[in-house]
């Protein structure tokens, strides 16, 4: 499966926790996530991590299309939740795109649990008929 990892600065080592702990299933997927929330799972898990831009960068506009091309299975998004937290018209698209599309999405740490053990037991391979082209999907055909 495809496995799109953002997190917004507040929860970025959140993140690398939750990765720590799901390491091994994470390692039989792709994983994509955007840049200084790669480094710092890479730096925790040694997970390979292809890097895409800084969410500052457009790096949630990547993964919004890339979800719109089929090229994603699932979204862990991890937000800023503060009161003060400005509002992110990309966050809005990008959650859109995954109503849109059906792909699962854990905005919080329970939601991304569900999903991953979800994941591992095969409960997401209807994902395979979505996203017949994904790397994850040929090899398992093979």
């Amino acid at each position: 499966m495809e496995i799109a990892i953002i997190a917004h600065d507040i929860k970025k080592e959140l993140m690398a926790q939750f990765c720590i702990a799901y390491c091994g299933i994470l390692s039989k997927h792709n994983i994509c996530a955007t840049a200084v929330t790669a480094k710092y799972i890479s730096e925790a898990t040694g997970l390979h991590i292809d890097k895409l831009m800084s969410g500052e960068q457009g790096g949630e506009q990547q993964v919004a299309s890339r979800i719109a091309y089929n090229e994603i299975d699932v979204l862990l998004y991890f937000r800023d939740t503060r009161p003060n937290a400005s509002f992110n018209p990309a966050e809005y698209e990008l959650l859109r795109m995954c109503d849109i599309y059906n792909v699962p999405v854990a905005t919080n740490i329970g939601t991304a649990e569900v999903i991953v053990t979800a994941l591992d037991r095969g409960d997401l391979d209807w994902r395979e008929i979505v996203n017949p082209h994904s790397e994850y999907n040929k090899k398992k055909r093979s």
